[in-house]
């Protein structure tokens, strides 16, 4: 019996992904505006099916402990989906990255060569826990030509449902309903979607590092990582205290649950005094606690309060905390610091607060990262604040895409050749 249930879901699921790869035909042929209209049309829609989403991403939120890190991405508001709402529109308005001349030429031959962007095909995502990441996904696909295969987890299984059923709902107006697919919430669909040869083109995972580690070793289709966020910021002896305070509370604080949140502060030793101000007020405004090494944990042992005060040990360093905390570590120098992010980066989202420019651009050289920032928060990291409308991720690997993805980075090219009776000799 049991058997025959996995048969049918295998089968059943195989189905669903051979519709998808289909639609892929019907994709080709939309116009620009045509496209724009559909997305348009589901913000439009959400907008007057809040309550009805809000009611089932409650019942999610029934299920999993507040105090999980991972509650605060599951949650929507009515403010967040007006958010979404919004990144859906602007995601309509940008240009279309398909059909763009990359390259044109003439070979000796004669032949005459075009390279012009292309969708890259069915784009399997693999998440957890953030229902808007089903709204983004769909409008940067659908944007770009793609078809789209959702795998959420069961974490967010109502809130995907409804959000599927909404956006399907447009779609089939205009016989498109089955150019995104949401798999089922079951650990046991994930290999499907791994082992999906010929019918999926690439998987993007997003969430913990265990969600990715398990995609990378385990995909037969090709994988374009999104690395957990080990997130640092150096403050050198030349930083400004004033900036530095508004940098590493904002990088902290804004929002604990996302990838681009600080996780470890690195200090000279010359400064590390500033952090009595650097911290103040951050336990009673925040409840922030902080994992010192013991010359951090001296400076600040008179000015912070003990309960939030905690000695670092070796796994404060290195963790991708997604709550009010962060590790903080005295170094000598750049180069310290320099090492220690080598050891133990994530090449997520790296920052230096300094006021030495010579210091600046050998940190910014130096450092392996997606992105690395000078005197700015790494809040920044998004594909919103990069000006790609929304993200399908944050790539932290160095082939195809880097950093924010969006529209162009989920397309390909292909080349166009044209002749007139050639033959090669």
């Amino acid at each position: 019996m049991k058997e025959m249930m996995i048969q049918n879901e295998v089968e059943a699921v195989t189905q669903e992904l051979q519709q998808v790869k289909e639609s892929l035909r019907k994709l080709v042929d939309l116009e620009p505006g045509m496209v724009n209209r559909i997305i348009d049309e589901v913000p439009d829609l959400t907008a007057q099916r809040r309550g009805e989403i809000l009611t089932e991403n409650q019942k999610d939120l029934d299920r999993m402990d507040p105090n999980d890190p991972k509650y605060d991405r599951l949650m929507l508001t009515e403010s967040r989906l007006i958010g979404i709402e919004q990144d859906l529109r602007a995601v309509a308005k940008l240009p279309s990255p398909l059909g763009i001349t990359l390259e044109s030429k003439s070979v000796p031959s004669g032949l005459q060569l075009t390279k012009i962007t292309v969708p890259l095909g069915v784009i399997a995502v693999v998440y957890e826990s953030r229902p808007n990441v089903t709204f983004d996904v769909f409008s940067l696909c659908f944007k770009a030509g793609n078809a789209t295969v959702l795998k959420g987890s069961r974490d967010a299984h109502f809130s995907n449902q409804i959000i599927i059923k909404i956006i399907r709902e447009v779609l089939h107006r205009y016989g498109l309903a089955a150019c995104v697919y949401l798999a089922p919430s079951e650990r046991s669909a994930t290999p499907l979607i791994l082992n999906a040869v010929g019918l999926i083109d690439v998987i993007i995972p997003r969430g913990s590092s265990g969600l990715i580690n398990f995609v990378r070793e385990n995909s037969q289709v090709p994988v374009i990582e999104t690395g957990a966020g080990i997130v640092h910021t150096y403050y050198d002896q030349t930083a400004d205290l004033i900036k530095g305070q508004a940098i590493i509370e904002n990088a902290k604080t804004r929002r604990v649950s996302v990838c681009n949140a600080l996780d470890t502060l690195l200090i000279h030793r010359n400064r590390k005094e500033d952090l009595v101000k650097i911290f103040a007020g951050l336990d009673k405004k925040h409840q922030l606690t902080i994992y010192a090494d013991p010359e951090a944990f001296a400076v600040l042992r008179n000015h912070y309060d003990p309960l939030l005060l905690v000695p670092a040990v070796a796994e404060s360093f290195g963790t991708e905390f997604l709550s009010m905390k962060l590790s903080v570590k005295v170094v000598d120098s750049l180069a310290e610091a320099l090492d220690h992010i080598d050891q133990y980066s994530s090449k997520h989202s790296e920052a230096i607060i300094a006021e030495s420019q010579d210091t600046i651009e050998r940190f910014m050289r130096s450092v392996d990262a997606a992105t690395v920032y000078a005197n700015a928060s790494t809040a920044y990291t998004d594909g919103g604040e990069f000006g790609l409308g929304a993200e399908i991720g944050i790539s932290t690997q160095k082939t195809h895409a880097r950093g924010p993805m969006g529209l162009r980075e989920i397309t390909s090219y292909k080349w166009l050749v044209r002749g007139d009776g050639h033959v090669r000799p």
